[in-house]
């Protein structure tokens, strides 16, 4: 049996609008490659038809599977869930609004084959072949949001929330099988681990366009994100 190269993990709560789309440009994308692979989605207990809309693409694609969540757990329980039940080499995380297009993948790739351990999209770093289309109010957020992490100790990372991350089997297992943050503050998380682990990280700059319909909200989940990046940073301080 060929190993398989590239897993895509898919978080998905109520994602029955958004989501297809994208994932036929996912499939088609690693369909186009030639590569073995694998498509997981991970369904957070949604209540609309998300399941259902990925139920019809499992019976037409044998690469793709989806795994369910009975309630809502968080998107960082999701993206555990689907990671560690990944078999490929590489293990990318992604957003079911494709705010990040799959082809970017490409910018990702070098720097894997060049031993990185993880690698991330990041919407700051100026790159001039790279476009990043967001709302000014969430752009002012995020500034906000990263220079605190910066604070906590993440201070090699400009863009920590980018929901593009990809890593290698062995960085996969090992810091999703500690990962504890179960909402949406679960990248800073990760990556102080890997920071602490000394695995290595590197930020590439990557098109990303605003969706409508985000499921985060800055007055709603900013303080909540806030309390549970503190709480990893102390968590992260006290494992060996």
């Amino acid at each position: 049996m060929t190993a398989t190269r590239w897993s895509v993990v898919i978080p998905a709560f109520n994602e029955a609008r958004r989501l297809p789309s994208y994932l036929d440009d996912v499939v088609a994308f690693f369909e186009g490659r030639g590569e073995p692979y694998e498509v997981i989605v991970v369904d957070d207990g949604s209540t609309d038809d998300t399941s259902a809309r990925v139920e019809a693409r499992v019976r037409e694609f044998a690469s793709l599977r989806l795994l369910r969540l009975r309630a809502n757990a968080g998107k960082g329980a999701a993206v555990r869930a689907g990671m560690l039940a990944a078999q490929g080499a590489y293990r990318l995380f992604t957003d079911a609004d494709g705010a990040t297009p799959i082809a970017e993948v490409k910018r990702l790739e070098p720097a894997l084959l060049a031993g990185a351990d993880v690698v991330i999209g990041s919407r700051v770093l100026v790159d001039p072949s790279v476009s990043v289309a967001a709302l000014p109010h969430r752009v002012a957020a995020g500034r906000v949001f990263n220079w605190l992490v910066g604070r906590l100790g993440l201070r090699s990372v400009a863009d920590s929330q980018c929901g593009f991350k990809v890593f290698t089997a062995d960085a996969a297992q090992r810091l999703f099988a500690g990962l504890r943050t179960r909402g949406f503050g679960f990248d800073v998380e990760l990556l102080l681990t890997a920071q602490a682990a000394g695995y290595r990280v590197v930020e590439v700059p990557v098109n990303w366009a605003d969706q409508p319909g985000s499921k985060v909200g800055v007055l709603r989940h900013g303080p909540g994100m806030f309390w549970q990046i503190v709480t990893a940073r102390l968590r992260a301080g006290r494992r060996p």
